[in-house]
């Protein structure tokens, strides 16, 4: 019983202590930043690699959840004869929530993992070590493009993301079920607000920071965790970790500000 009391608050203190240097890591790179010289093309070539290669799963993913959509509120709605509303559904249902959520964790499956190993990697190989020798700063060299080019991709694969999910409703509700197009149309653009908009955007944003920052901090600070001595392994394990933790802080957060901002 002792013991595991001892695991449970060695757990928590050493989540508290990564915690703390996440957050620490966030502040030194918004400071770093404000300070020349200014590089523009690594963010530029992070912004491609999260953004643009991602734009392939995000099309997919999202024609796909949004024909899901159309079918499953087609199916409900016929029940109560309000298959008029069935593009106010289907829109404010992805350009609130599940644009957001969905585009986050692709990114994530996608590009965190890699940005995770890439830095653990460099972490163990003591490149991060030979950047410091070279008075290079590493977290301003290795980080920051990732963080800067997850706030900007994340975003605009979020509105992608929306639009494709929106018209995958449209074909299954108006071309495939007979839903009428002006209902569909019209229902739409009269229910969607700037607010909801506002709100999938806000989302986007944090999201893209959120888990750019964790899979930066995990494997940034490899050497510091428990997996820091067992090389190759260890750094499959801080990616695995890195994954986890940032669709859980996903889907946390995506209550947190939708409780806020409702």
């Amino acid at each position: 019983m002792i013991k595991a009391i001892s695991n449970l608050g060695n757990t928590a203190l050493d989540s508290i202590e990564q915690i703390g240097r996440t957050f620490l890591l966030l502040m030194i790179i918004a400071w770093k930043m404000l300070l020349p010289p200014y590089q523009i093309f690594p963010i530029i070539k992070q912004i491609y690699f999260i953004g643009a290669r991602s734009m392939t799963v995000i099309i997919i993913s999202g024609v796909t959840i949004g024909m899901v959509l159309g079918l499953q509120f087609y199916n409900t709605l016929e029940r109560f004869g309000s298959v008029g509303v069935l593009g106010s559904a289907v829109a404010l249902s992805i350009i609130r929530e599940l644009g957001p959520v969905m585009t986050a964790l692709m990114v994530v499956g996608r590009a965190g993992s890699a940005i995770c190993a890439e830095l653990g990697i460099m972490r163990i190989s003591e490149q991060v070590d030979a950047l410091e020798c070279m008075a290079i700063p590493p977290d301003k060299y290795l980080v920051a493009p990732k963080l800067v080019a997850g706030i900007i991709s994340v975003p605009l694969l979020t509105c992608v993301f929306s639009v494709v999910a929106i018209g995958g409703g449209y074909f299954v509700g108006v071309i495939m079920l007979g839903v009428s197009e002006g209902s569909y149309m019209n229902g739409m653009i009269e229910s969607v607000l700037w607010a909801d908009v506002r709100l999938g955007l806000v989302k986007s944003v944090i999201f893209g920071m959120l888990i750019t920052l964790i899979c930066c901090a995990k494997g940034f600070y490899l050497h510091l965790s428990k997996y820091g001595s067992q090389g190759a392994e260890g750094v499959s394990r801080v990616t695995t970790d890195a994954v986890v933790i940032s669709s859980v802080s996903v889907l946390f957060f995506d209550f947190l500000i939708g409780a806020l901002m409702s």
